[in-house]
């Protein structure tokens, strides 16, 4: 394997429209919300494994999950587990984790990826990655991998590059924000937009170089400490100072600014599962379309459903069509699958209602 080959594994996130079987306490990337017997950062950590190795691989996550990190990828050490003392943003823990991989690899190409996301062809993944770690280690450039999009999505983010051009790797114009319908099929009708899929690529003196020219307040912030990173003085110095940094995110705060952003149309397929519904496309379903996992189910005049229970237990449902059925310890979940986005509101009225040990 590559020792200049790094990654940032992002977990800290919540995943709060996967309630209730994702929680504040335990949220969706340390599940098996695919049934696959692997949790979702397992998954991406052995993906990631296949050709960065594992000492490389730091794990930035909230405070509150470092031992289900611990617990999950027995084959890291505590010192790959960076850990944020306060919600900021991507920004922050990117530059944070960033100048602790300069200090170890000054060398150092690294990628950015969620913990949560389903990418099925890894040697495509693969394949794709090392495209852009080859145009991160040649010249000063930021990567991002773009997905096809396949329908109008007005839920992604999308990436606009230049038109004109054969090579693999096409020139960013713009990003662009969540559009609405019309303005995501004319997107899809221009054919040089792709879904930003939050995975990016860069060298650590690319990205370090970036937040210097860009964010100089965050990057003094976080280049003063610099003597404690890798160090017993670390953790006291980001405890103290990590709360100061603005909450912003890396589109924000670097890649909108970069006149030197490049993006892979990515040759695999993806999802990110921000909702049931996204989980149950990627599912196997039964003759009557209903995507079961980990139960034992009696269905009676019962389609498209989304069905999730605790491992062995009967579900009977008989009359009910693409609804989210989804049965966890005290919480039952009966939710229309076309009202999917506003599980997050039902989450906060019950947070109000019975209490926060329920989120």
């Amino acid at each position: 394997m590559n020792k200049n080959y790094y990654a940032i594994l992002m977990a800290g996130g919540v995943g709060s429209r996967f309630w209730p079987v994702s929680t504040s306490s335990y949220p969706k990337q340390f599940h098996d919300m695919l049934g696959t017997g692997k949790t979702l950062i397992q998954k991406t950590f052995d993906r990631l494994n296949r050709f960065i190795p594992t000492e490389n691989i730091l794990i930035l996550t909230n405070e509150r999950y470092n031992d289900l990190v611990l617990e999950q990828l027995p084959m890291v050490n505590q010192e790959q587990v960076v850990l944020e003392p306060a919600m900021r943003n991507t920004a922050p823990c990117i530059l944070y984790a960033s100048l602790k991989i300069q200090k170890m690899n000054p060398n150092a190409v690294m990628i950015v990826a969620p913990s949560d996301h389903w990418i099925e062809d890894e040697q495509a993944f693969e394949d794709n990655v090392k495209a852009c770690f080859d145009k991160c280690e040649k010249e000063e450039v930021l990567c991002t991998l773009g997905i096809q999009p396949t329908f109008p999505n007005t839920g992604f983010g999308y990436i606009e590059f230049e038109k004109g051009s054969d090579d693999k790797l096409k020139k960013v114009s713009q990003f662009r924000e969540k559009p609405d319908y019309e303005t995501a099929k004319e997107f899809l009708e221009q054919g040089n937009f792709l879904w930003n899929a939050g995975i990016f690529m860069w060298s650590v003196a690319t990205i370090v170089n970036a937040f210097k020219n860009y964010q100089p307040s965050q990057f003094k912030l976080f280049q003063d400490g610099i003597s404690c990173y890798n160090t017993v003085d670390e953790k006291p110095f980001i405890q103290e100072n990590y709360g100061k940094a603005e909450n912003i995110s890396i589109d924000y705060a670097i890649l909108e600014q970069s006149k030197c952003i490049f993006t892979l149309p990515a040759t695999f397929d993806w999802n990110d599962l921000g909702t049931w519904g996204a989980l149950y496309d990627k599912l196997d379903k039964d003759e009557a379309d209903n995507a079961i996992v980990n139960s034992k189910a009696l269905l009676q005049d019962a389609k498209g459903n989304m069905i999730r229970s605790p491992k062995g237990k009967i579900v009977v449902v008989d009359g009910l069509e693409d609804y989210i059925i989804v049965d966890k310890e005290e919480v039952l979940l009966i939710y229309p699958k076309s009202k999917q986005q506003d599980i997050k509101k039902v989450l906060n009225q019950v947070k109000e209602e019975f209490g926060e040990q329920y989120t």
